[in-house]
């Protein structure tokens, strides 16, 4: 149990109207409180600011993409340093194609650009990608890549090179070519156009060469694409980036709403095809990514666990079924049918849920204090066990003060229904379940273990993304034609329940396949399931998960960086064992899903 007290209560016609704008409400109160990422409509909305210029409200807007491009296979075994020497020279092949065709992209915007200070800094640009080839014809003599010439182009890079050329020369709809523009005005759209389809890849590189940099560990050694990783995190190409975000921020100026949107829409084209590029490298090694590279079908099973409260969304479940028990409530002067379960009055309700939230929080708090070491201890899990009954036993009581106050009584099924098929789940966590769950080529059970009273709410919020495939495991209602009566089936209250589910799943699967266990969590609830699964993903910023943990002994691997230390671990003839690895991807449902698989 979580509760999560609603706010004041807000006047609208109906009810469903009335829990949509309280969802709104909650959201934004959890996402500033909790770090979460905001959806994609509210990012929408928060890009709107003026002070920030095109290009980094671009940025922004599509960072999700952007988090993509460090999990391909190719990238992470570039920043691991294991990337296979004839791997990387078939990249250098592909990116000199590349280079070629963005040097000829400037040359065209430098024609069409009508602006005196705007030519010299694309002329500036254009010749530092000549210089960036010439740095590829030096790896070419060093780590004798000859071969490199050869190499066939392969589709990824012809597609973005073709999409930027096509750009470049005026072919984007609605828009007349170079050669027919009648203005300078149209002309210097087109510039605009053609910076619009370039800065992503310039910021991407920019951004994975400072990623990579991070990760570099002097007293290892030195690593074998250490001037990749110069150059793209050097000063003069962060800087470069930066002039050509300036100058796309410039160039736009004057242009419309609509011309604006086609700018968007070009650069979000444009990360697209540049992380298909890192996608289709073609790798012949041991990878950390995809964790189910090597899933056979007919010999293995992954098995998908995933808390819901805070974990798949963004409002505790324990507040939305307060506001359907406020909202429905009957006021205190209005008359109950004698046939109608007798409830109490929406203030009533509200005074008495104030009273438990306020109790559950300072008791929750005082909990957590009372079962935490003073000192970090060694890891020891009969002691985190014992911690965390403790817990579950406050857990326990709480949800027995909730059905005692009578405050979940008379609750009508359908309006709960309704409730689930409109709650706000997280970014990307829908398509996340739904690529495993519609897949035909894993073999996978997805499992949802939850605190939430009311297993109805959960299943309506995934049946709504046509997700019926998932078997939910949480407390239940009991109803009386279909109005709760105030009573729950509980079946998993705590800690202790949760891990006793998960195992007990495990226990009646067949022994036919090898199981991959990933367990999904936000809370200290989830700690002890984070830790039996093979791989444990946390999703938020819990202060207390990471203060328990930290002092019972148990440790964060921050997700890339934990991954590039297990890709250093992969060698020919030698798998990947990740073993209990617990990540930290706090927030990031979509790179779970990166990790898990890739497409």
């Amino acid at each position: 149990m979580r509760i999560l007290f609603p706010p004041n209560p807000i006047k609208t016609p109906t009810l469903f109207n009335s829990l949509r704008l309280r969802f709104n409400s909650l959201r934004s109160q959890c996402a500033n409180s909790m770090a979460v990422p905001p959806p994609k409509s509210a990012m929408a909305s928060a890009v709107v600011d003026n002070e920030v210029g095109l290009a980094r409200r671009f940025w922004i807007k599509f960072k999700r993409e952007s988090i993509f491009a460090k999990y391909t296979p190719f990238t992470l075994c570039l920043a691991a340093g294991n990337l296979k020497i004839e791997t990387f020279r078939d990249y250098i092949a592909q990116d000199v194609h590349f280079l070629k065709a963005f040097a000829h992209a400037y040359e065209l915007a430098e024609d069409c650009a009508d602006d005196d200070d705007a030519k010299p800094v694309i002329s500036e640009l254009r010749r530092a990608v000549l210089q960036e080839l010439k740095m590829h014809d030096s790896f070419v003599k060093e780590w004798g890549l000859q071969g490199a010439k050869e190499t066939p182009i392969n589709s990824a890079a012809v597609k973005y090179t073709d999409f930027l050329l096509a750009t470049a020369s005026g072919k984007v709809e609605g828009v007349k070519g170079p050669g027919k523009l009648a203005t300078p005005f149209e002309r210097t759209k087109v510039a605009a156009y053609t910076l619009g389809a370039m800065t992503p890849c310039m910021r991407l590189y920019a951004f994975l060469g400072k990623e990579f940099k991070a990760l570099l560990d002097p007293s290892k050694g030195s690593h074998p694409y250490l001037k990749w990783i110069d150059s793209y995190s050097s000063e003069s190409f962060q800087a470069s980036a930066v002039q050509i975000e300036e100058l796309l921020d410039k160039l736009s100026v004057s242009l419309t709403g609509e011309e604006l949107d086609i700018i968007e829409n070009l650069y979000h084209q444009a990360m697209k095809l540049e992380i298909e590029f890192f996608s289709a490298q073609s790798l012949v090694q041991p990878t950390a990514v995809p964790l189910i590279r090597e899933h056979n079908p007919e010999e293995d099973r992954l098995m998908i666990f995933s808390d819901f409260d805070l974990t798949c969304t963004v409002v505790d479940s324990s507040a939305i079924l307060a506001e359907i028990a406020i909202v429905t409530a009957p006021k205190s002067d209005q008359h109950q049918p004698e046939n109608h379960l007798a409830r109490m009055s929406s203030a009533d309700l509200r005074n008495t849920w104030g009273l438990l939230s306020r109790q559950y929080t300072e008791e929750y708090e005082q909990c957590i204090e009372s079962i935490v070491p003073t000192e970090k201890a060694v890891f020891d899990y009969e002691n985190l066990l014992k911690a965390l009954e403790k817990l579950s036993d406050f857990e326990r009581k709480a949800n027995n003060r909730v059905t005692k106050s009578e405050v979940l009584k008379g609750l009508n099924l359908e309006d709960i229904k309704r409730a689930g098929e409109r709650l706000i789940l997280q970014d990307g966590c829908i398509n996340f379940f739904q690529k495993i769950a519609k897949s035909e080529n894993i073999n996978a059970n997805v499992h949802v273990l939850s605190y939430c009273w009311c297993g109805d709410l959960i299943r309506s919020a995934f049946s709504s993304g046509g997700l019926n495939e998932l078997d939910v495991h949480a407390n239940e209602f009991t109803f009386e034609e279909s109005i709760s009566t105030g009573d729950i089936v509980k079946k998993v209250e705590s800690p202790i329940d949760k891990v006793k589910s998960f195992k007990d799943i495990l226990k009646n699967c067949s022994n036919d396949r090898k199981n991959l266990t990933v367990y999904i969590g936000d809370s200290v609830g989830d700690l002890l399931c984070l830790l039996e699964a093979d791989i444990g993903i946390v999703i938020g910023s819990s202060s207390s998960l990471r203060r328990v943990a930290t002092q019972f002994g148990v440790s964060f691997v921050p997700l890339f960086p934990g991954l590039v230390k297990k890709q250093k671990e992969c060698t020919d003839g030698r798998g990947i064992s990740f073993g209990n690895l617990m990540f930290a991807a706090w927030g990031a449902v979509n790179r779970v899903w990166r990790v898990l698989r890739q497409q």
